[in-house]
């Protein structure tokens, strides 16, 4: 398969995982993206997830009361300033959807040497870092 099309390929079997996995839990693909934001930083307020993932604060309360009715999240009083809420992932809050996937991707990965797998790891950084510049440029607009 050619470049661009292995991207395509690649790009659409992420999406349709991703929509099964928010099917499964019943959240969206941003309540999805917002919990790995939130699962990253151990906890995160409000207004700080909102910038992180380009959403209005309102649009993040939404967000936030679909993940703690999936029972994905919590909000809590944050202990340094009780005038403030923090938000918390769950422990383990995709763990039995993801255990699948991690370990096919773990035998998956046994196939490559260190170097392959090393020469894969840095292409996927790039191509990360690709989407991410792609994603701001299109959300200047």
């Amino acid at each position: 398969m050619e470049g661009r099309a292995a991207g395509r390929e690649l790009s659409t079997a992420v999406v349709a995982f991703h929509e099964a996995v928010g099917a499964s839990l019943g959240v969206t693909a941003v309540d999805q993206r917002a919990l790995a934001v939130i699962a990253g930083a151990g906890s995160v307020s409000a207004g700080d997830l909102a910038k992180e993932i380009g959403l209005t604060p309102g649009a993040v309360t939404g967000v936030v009361d679909r993940l703690e009715r999936a029972g994905l999240a919590h909000r809590a009083p944050d202990p340094a300033d009780r005038r403030r809420l923090v938000i918390t992932a769950a422990p383990g809050a995709f763990g039995k959807l993801f255990a699948g996937l991690d370990a096919a991707m773990g035998k998956l990965m046994a196939r490559y040497s260190p170097a392959e797998q090393a020469v894969i790891a840095d292409w996927v950084a790039g191509t990360v870092d690709v989407l991410r510049e792609q994603t701001r440029l299109l959300t200047k607009r």
